[in-house]
């Protein structure tokens, strides 16, 4: 058993959105939405018919801390979807994430070349596996294994034994 976590969101970090103005998050952008608004969703690429897990049903835990947002959730390991999101981010073929999200509250400071957003307030919808995201490396997506390190031993003893 697996899940995949890591931080959607850095707070302050900045991301050029399509070279017309750079973007951050204030720290707790999102923490209103989680309360008003709890049931977010894992998407793969933000296709809203590839879920992969959903806070209603206890499949995806989201939390705000001194970092940013950070999120786990447990993909289906029975379900061709999410056997493939596991093997994606596993391998580190797909290691970013991005969020689906509304501006509530921002501020905009035009003093520089480029214009600068700082969003304060947002509503979030989803959070997607993606392989850019426009936070790129400041996001984050990793593969942890729910097993104990006893079970974890166990198994890698059986394997050297060629019992699997």
């Amino acid at each position: 058993m697996a899940d995949v976590s890591g931080y959607a969101v850095q707070w302050g970090r900045p991301a050029v959105i399509a070279g017309l103005f750079e973007e951050r998050f204030a720290r707790g952008a999102f923490d209103r939405s989680l309360v008003d608004h709890p049931d977010v969703a894992v998407l793969w690429g933000h296709d809203s018919t590839k879920p992969l897990a959903r806070v209603s049903n206890g499949s995806l835990k989201l939390r705000s801390d001194n970092i940013g947002l950070f999120y786990t959730f447990a993909p289906d390991e029975k379900s061709p979807m999410g056997q493939e999101a596991l093997a994606s981010v596993r391998s580190g073929l797909v290691n970013e994430v991005s969020v689906g999200f509304s501006s509530i509250e921002e501020e905009w400071d035009d003093s520089g070349k480029l214009p600068k957003r700082l969003i304060t307030r947002a509503f979030l919808a989803e959070v997607s596996i993606v392989l850019w995201g426009a936070y790129g490396k400041s996001t984050s997506a990793e593969v942890v294994d729910r097993r104990s390190a006893a079970a974890q031993r166990a198994q890698a003893k059986m394997k050297s034994r060629g019992i699997t």
